[in-house]
């Protein structure tokens, strides 16, 4: 006997499956003519969207794209980059985002690991793509995406430019219902060891990702809520994780959305005012970058609700984004989790509390949102009590998770180590689920036998009035095994000792903020700090730089 539903269903009846295509229903039907801009160059609605779909979907055809063959994608945060992220996928393709600040050799290998048979590049690429052209095994057609003067696209050896593709292609296309399962999206992980992994997610994950995480960002009472009369612009580039999925819950909820193209502060900024942009997400290391810049000081930005993720929002930023009038908070993921697993929520009455109240509040890691199962566990994977205090490693599940590493087993089986994926984060969680990065596993430094977390310090300096941003590592000492070095950039204009900032330490140590001893004995000041190529810090480098430093 069957229990399943299938048994029972009229001949007719319709599964309904979870694509990417089902996410365009009610926006079509209740928001065709909201707005859809592109930085000062293209504007156009819903409607159109959907159009330019159908129609990228007939020249990729033409182009022989098929069910599972994969594009590839090199552009910046543009209309084309959404117009790709429905209409590959939806055709039984597989979307490949290129991380276009890699290395040529990081590239190379990812696309050759991928295989895409199509690549759509945006012109300011062409000096990269020129020298790599020739070791690209699989790309069969080139796409010339251009914002500026008319190139000839066949005289470049390409297909064809992308407006033009379109213009000749028919705005029809009848997407096909396929299995969930299939795979929609992939693109590499930015480790900083190692060759990047693929990760990748079917259309089901993402579908179900974008339901979950709308629900998360619309269940706050009063802050941080994402709704349809909202003004949506990503400062997170489309090829790093589906721009955090949020592109993705904009088009579902039809709401105006504003791509910036490449990422200039004024530009942004300017935009920022122009299209009444009050919802976006982006890294510490942005919205830094957003609120020092001089044309900052003319914008309003009071009410404008931002996500920050990526690396740990330190209590000194978040002052100065709350001084300006902005509604920052947490979100957590990772690129194998799709990634938002979680979101710093305030109550009402913790929204009554002042500014030095509510920022420890607004940089955790936040809560879970619907179908996350978040636990903390030692090294055994049995877990540890949700007491605010007692920290492991953050393992997870939910229905959007990558299964696994693109033709990597050995790396796949140990993500997937006890039927959850890991981390590599050491958190706490405290009674309410709210969970607390304290560090990464790699990035802990490991003293006397205790552990002094770096985001922590690295929180507490940014308090200094006189800093700007740092970096905490580990150093070898032949006393305590590690001990912390704090690598420090000073605001313009600004000065303070390394006594000064040791004192500015040991004040919240003795108000039980951190140990007495976690307070650095070293401490050096930098003109900057090394990134990764999503804007993180990049802390295997600092370590390469000033341990070798450090035991000359």
């Amino acid at each position: 006997m069957s229990f399943t539903i299938a048994a029972h269903a009229a001949a007719q009846a319709y599964g309904y499956p979870l694509l990417i295509k089902q996410l365009l229903h009610t926006t079509l039907t209740q928001a065709s003519q909201q707005e859809i801009v592109y930085a000062d160059r293209f504007r156009y609605t819903y409607a159109d969207f959907y159009q330019r779909v159908q129609r990228l979907a007939q020249a990729l055809t033409t182009l022989g794209v098929g069910m599972g063959d994969t594009v590839a994608v090199m552009d910046w945060d543009s209309h084309r980059y959404l117009e790709s992220y429905f209409a590959v996928p939806m055709m039984g393709s597989v979307l490949f985002n290129v991380n276009v600040r890699l290395s040529e050799d990081q590239i190379i290998y990812t696309m050759n690991h991928a295989r895409p048979k199509v690549l759509l590049v945006n012109a300011e690429f062409l000096p990269v793509f020129n020298d790599i052209r020739a070791q690209l095994e699989s790309v069969e057609h080139v796409i010339l995406l251009n914002d500026g003067a008319p190139q000839d696209a066949a005289a470049l050896g390409m297909a064809g430019e992308y407006e033009a593709l379109l213009a000749a292609s028919p705005a029809q296309f009848d997407f096909p219902d396929f299995d969930e399962h299939t795979r929609a999206t992939t693109f590499y992980t930015t480790g900083t060891t190692g060759l990047p992994k693929g990760v990748f997610f079917s259309h089901r994950q993402l579908v179900l990702h974008t339901l979950s995480a709308a629900l998360g960002l619309a269940s706050n009472p009063e802050h941080g809520r994402l709704h349809r009369e909202d003004v949506y612009m990503p400062i997170t580039p489309m090829f790093h994780v589906h721009a955090w999925g949020i592109p993705y819950i904009a088009t579902l909820l039809g709401i105006k959305q504003v791509y910036p193209g490449r990422y200039l502060p004024e530009s942004l900024l300017n935009l920022i005012a122009q299209e009444k942009v009050t919802f976006s997400q982006c890294v510490p290391t942005i919205l830094h970058m957003l609120l020092t810049h001089p044309r900052a000081k003319e914008i309003d930005l009071t009410g404008l609700k931002m996500v920050i993720g990526g690396s740990a929002l330190t209590e000194g930023l978040a002052h100065t984004a709350l001084a300006r009038g902005m509604d920052v908070f947490v979100g957590y993921g990772m690129s194998e989790t799709c990634p938002i697993m979680s979101l710093s929520r305030l109550t009402r009455e913790q929204l009554t509390q002042d500014a030095a109240a509510q920022i420890p509040l607004r940089i955790k890691t936040g809560q879970a949102i619907p179908l996350v199962d978040l636990r903390i566990v030692d090294d055994n994977m049995a877990d540890l009590p949700h007491n605010g205090s007692r920290t492991g490693e953050v393992v997870a599940r939910a229905p959007w998770l990558t299964q696994g590493y693109l033709h990597n087993p050995a790396a796949s089986d140990e993500l997937w180590a006890g039927g959850y994926l890991h981390t590599n984060d050491i958190g706490m969680m405290d009674e309410r689920g709210v969970l607390q990065i304290t560090d990464r596993l790699k990035d802990v430094i490991k003293t006397g036998g205790e552990w002094i977390s770096s985001l922590e310090l690295e929180s507490l300096l940014t308090r200094h009035p006189a800093v700007s941003e740092c970096a905490v590592i580990a150093i070898p000492d032949a006393k305590w095994g590690e001990r912390p070095l704090a690598l420090v950039v000073l605001k313009p204009e600004q000065q303070a000792s390394a006594d000064e900032l040791r004192a500015h330490l040991r004040d919240f140590a003795e108000q039980g903020h951190i140990s007495r001893w976690a307070v650095p004995e070293h401490i050096r000041f930098v003109d900057a700090l090394a990134r990764t190529s999503v804007g993180k810090l990049n802390k295997r480098a600092l370590r390469e730089q000033f341990v070798q430093q450090s035991q000359g």
